[in-house]
């Protein structure tokens, strides 16, 4: 087990989230409100400009505080409460919701809780979760034992913690967690209010973190005895690869652009020094930006060619098409408002995704039955 020691500061700095959500008056499906670039690379095929969202169905209800979420071999899902601090099952076919338990150590308080969760890559036979949870010291990752044998409300088992000292703050707590195609744990962390630790290298907030299954500085890292990939981040949101393995990341923006980006190991983000792009070639420009009240990115996904980005305060799920690690065309938004705030996006087969919606958070009043899952349909 790694311990990582970090400074634990207080927020100071705009939400993540930003305001309450509402309307802008822009246009969808095709918002094009994001900046546009040209394709980097040939000889890959390109998706088509335009693509198309159709809501297959409404997949669970009732839910609250809804944030991460992991599908399940063999079929449902498996959704974390920040607030709660629980872990459900979700039937994919009836919704039928049974509480795996709740997980010990989680201290809820601002965006702080429990947050993003993972299968382990050998889940079949070992039965691991892994959750990432703000504690009343910092933020960490644990893994837990799921025993389906036990009762409901009894089946998650203590917590292990493999990594500690991640800084917490009222805001910025990043949170999501998921295994890459080589199957060691990406970790999206934020700078808890603090600025300045996203510049600093030894620090783990405003960070992209890679690390074994057991929580040491995965091989290959970039940085010598570190679990540091990326850095220069604000708040990482979504993590999610392509088909050819190459990872990307959503980020909120303060008050200029909210970003999506593609992940080099060793590179800087900019933030603070730069948010959204720059053209200082000391900082890895985003692949696309967005003003905030346009998306507060939070999770992605990839699937037909493009990432699908879901958007808490623009209230919309975003379509970046891609060629290589550039956009291809202008993105699309889809759902704009029908669902409120869209927390979670994860691929569910060659073109449907589960979407989760994020309305009982305290941000906005909930709509009948706050909050769903629902499955899309992309193309």
């Amino acid at each position: 087990m790694l311990a990582a020691a970090a400074l634990l500061l207080t927020a100071g700095c705009s939400s993540d989230d930003g305001a309450a959500a509402g309307g802008d008056g822009s246009a969808s499906p095709s918002d094009t409100t994001a900046r546009s670039s040209a394709p980097e690379r040939s000889g890959e095929e390109t998706p088509p400009a335009k693509g198309s969202v159709k809501v297959l169905r409404t997949v669970a209800t009732g839910l609250k505080s809804p944030w991460g979420l992991a599908p399940l071999p063999g079929g449902g899902l498996l959704v974390s409460s920040r607030d709660e601090a629980t872990i459900t099952r979700i039937d994919g076919r009836t919704g039928r919701k049974t509480e795996l338990g709740e997980v010990q150590g989680v201290s809820p308080s601002g965006e702080g809780g429990l947050l993003g969760i993972a299968l382990s890559p050998g889940y079949a036979s070992d039965r691991m979760i892994y959750a990432y949870f703000t504690s009343a010291s910092d933020n960490r990752v644990v893994r837990l034992i799921h025993d389906e044998k036990k009762p409901a409300g009894e089946q998650l088992g203590a917590p292990d913690t493999v990594f500690r000292g991640i800084p917490k703050g009222g805001v910025h707590n990043g949170g999501r967690i998921a295994f890459g195609p080589d199957k060691m744990l990406y970790v999206g962390t934020g700078e808890s209010g603090d600025t300045g630790l996203s510049q600093d290298k030894k620090s783990l907030g405003g960070k992209i973190l890679r690390l074994t299954p057991d929580g040491e500085p995965a091989p290959g890292n970039p940085f010598p005895d570190s679990a540091v990939y990326s850095y220069g981040h604000r708040n990482v949101q979504g993590l999610a690869w392509d088909g050819k393995q190459r990872l990307f990341a959503s980020e909120f923006g303060q008050n200029t652009w909210d970003e999506l980006n593609a992940i080099k190991p060793g590179d800087n983000y900019g933030w603070p020094e730069a948010e959204g792009e720059s053209g200082d070639g000391e900082f890895h420009d985003p692949v696309e930006q967005w003003r905030p009240e346009d998306a507060s990115p939070s999770g992605i996904a990839y699937a037909e060619g493009s990432v699908w980005m879901a958007g808490l305060r623009g209230e919309r799920l975003w379509r970046i098409p891609l060629k290589g690690t550039e956009a291809s065309a202008d993105p699309q938004s889809f759902l704009k408002g029908e669902y409120g705030r869209l927390r979670t996006v994860v691929a569910a087969g060659d073109d449907k995704l589960w979407l989760v919606t994020s309305n009982t958070d305290g941000r906005v009043e909930p709509r009948d039955g706050d909050d769903r899952i629902l499955e899309l349909q992309v193309s």
